[in-house]
């Protein structure tokens, strides 16, 4: 049945229906009709709204998905400006699951989603999961606890994990393959025995093989770098560059074509060098290459 759409104007009032076949024929050609048929019914988990996910999520609206799980118990702040999708003077001190629900119902009104004003805990990560088809990494980088439970948990219930990181003018994606090797076996990280501090360097450790590269070279102000006191710089260029990469390899995953990287295995961007590398770390952060990264990022941030 088609849905009627209200459009309010100074003007008048007037009616536009949403037709679903209409509304992302332009994607076809990139996509045959039955793999935008598909998309439609698969189910995306954004566990966070923030500097990547609202990126994330307008992405996914574009090429037709229509079925989200979506937490945050964040409100939109000026703060949020340079880089977060939805941060505007309009919705300051709006929460951001209402502000991106609106979103996504004026992009597609037969979006279905269900929202965690929470966040995702411990108590609702199951539920968060449960029909979920992919999970993409949107949590802050922080959320170390809260990351490394809800991964293994989509792990162990046959769920591929992707996250892609904004660097700078670029980013760095790895995906996680449900068969294969998990986001904590990869990155090395502990819920139990590593402190916040420890598993951000495993995570940085692994995630962004050019991050100081990056840093060193269109880095200009020091003071706006300071991890340990949660001062990091961000700009909506890596964001965007993050929600292309990672929308791409989920793409991949669910239509299963294509050549996709699977952890260990991953790639990075760095539009202002010129540059893209694709990485391959055996064992993770077990290789000693990466432990002698992370002794080194240890020392840069921490000590």
């Amino acid at each position: 049945m088609p849905i009627y759409i209200v459009i309010m104007s100074t003007a008048s009032l007037h009616q536009v229906k949403f037709n679903y076949q209409q509304a992302f024929l332009r994607n076809l050609g990139w996509f045959t009709p039955d793999e935008q048929q598909l998309l439609s019914t698969k189910t995306i988990a954004l566990p966070g709204l923030g500097g990547v996910g609202g990126h994330h999520l307008h992405n996914f609206l574009r090429m037709g998905f229509q079925n989200f799980h979506l937490s945050d118990f964040d409100v939109f702040d000026i703060q949020n400006f340079n880089r977060q999708l939805g941060a505007s003077c309009e919705t300051i001190g709006k929460e951001k699951v209402d502000v991106f629900c609106q979103l996504a119902n004026s992009i597609n009104p037969q979006c279905n989603i269900k929202t965690f004003r929470e966040g995702v805990t411990k108590n609702n990560m199951d539920d968060f999961l449960t029909g979920v088809d992919v999970v993409v990494d949107t949590l802050d980088l922080y959320a170390m606890n809260i990351r490394i439970a809800l991964y293994d948990l989509a792990h162990k219930k046959g769920i591929p994990v992707v996250t892609a990181g904004p660097f700078g003018m670029g980013t760095s994606i790895i995906a996680f393959n449900p068969q294969g090797m998990s986001f904590s076996e990869y990155f090395q990280l502990s819920e139990e025995n590593f402190s916040t501090e420890e598993n951000i360097v495993r995570f940085l450790a692994g995630i962004t093989p050019g991050i100081f590269k990056a840093k060193k070279s269109y880095f200009v102000y020091p003071e706006g770098f300071d991890i340990k006191n949660k001062v990091l710089p961000s700009l909506n260029i890596g964001c965007d560059a993050a929600a292309a990469a990672l929308g791409t390899a989920v793409i991949k995953i669910l239509l299963q074509r294509g050549p996709l990287l699977w952890a260990p295995r991953g790639y990075s961007v760095d539009f202002y060098n010129n540059s893209s590398h694709i990485f391959y770390r055996p064992f993770g952060n077990r290789n000693p290459w990466q432990k002698l990264k992370m002794h080194f990022i240890r020392k840069k941030i921490f000590n």
